[in-house]
């Protein structure tokens, strides 16, 4: 069970370049993820948890004269700052009171104010959901674990390329850092 008013959902990444066919980064199973995603943001919302969403956004020329870090290289052009590829998917429900956190690398708190948004409004638990599993989910889960959040992957809300990259994540979560549950566990108090 856990308490709506030091629990926060955190929707990693669920933009239209990774869950809408004509993404950039399209993968089918972050675009299946979007159902479990809104079902898991619905209940929060109606128990009183906070909503946060990041968005992995990459500014032109983010990785022009980087040393070694340079997501274009790896993964190919993607997210670009302004463009529909960078929008959250059209089918979740952001509304005015969620946090929207805009990150420029895998963690979501690396050089962003979730951290500090998180401490101002009490929060100690982390239900993350969202894509790619095994990168960006579990970059941030990681980064939550370090800083003494609770960080919680809900592995049937998860995007993936292959079925054995989210495996991955989800075991290595669940054994150094974090805890796994499956989207019919969770519950909130009062509810």
């Amino acid at each position: 069970m856990y308490d709506p008013e030091r629990t926060a959902v955190v929707v990693v990444d669920m933009q239209h370049g990774f869950c809408h066919p004509d993404g950039s980064l399209f993968s089918p199973a972050s675009e299946s993820a979007v159902d479990p995603v809104t079902d898991l943001v619905s209940r929060a919302r109606d128990a009183g948890a906070r909503v946060v969403y990041t968005k992995d956004t990459h500014p032109e020329g983010q990785f022009e004269g980087n040393h070694y870090y340079d997501e274009f290289e790896r993964w190919g052009e993607h997210v670009v700052e302004g463009t529909w590829d960078a929008e959250l998917h059209e089918d979740l429900d952001v509304r005015d009171d969620d946090l929207v956190v805009e990150k420029h690398t895998y963690d979501a708190f690396y050089e962003t104010g979730l951290e500090g948004y998180l401490d101002s409004h009490g929060i100690d638990d982390l239900l993350l959901c969202g894509t790619l599993a095994n990168v960006c989910v579990l970059h941030t889960a990681g980064s939550a674990g370090l800083r003494d959040y609770k960080p919680v992957i809900v592995k049937d809300a998860l995007g993936y390329i292959k079925e054995d990259h989210k495996e991955y994540a989800v075991e290595h979560a669940d054994w150094l850092f974090g805890e796994v549950s499956e989207l019919g566990e969770v519950a909130f108090d009062g509810n």
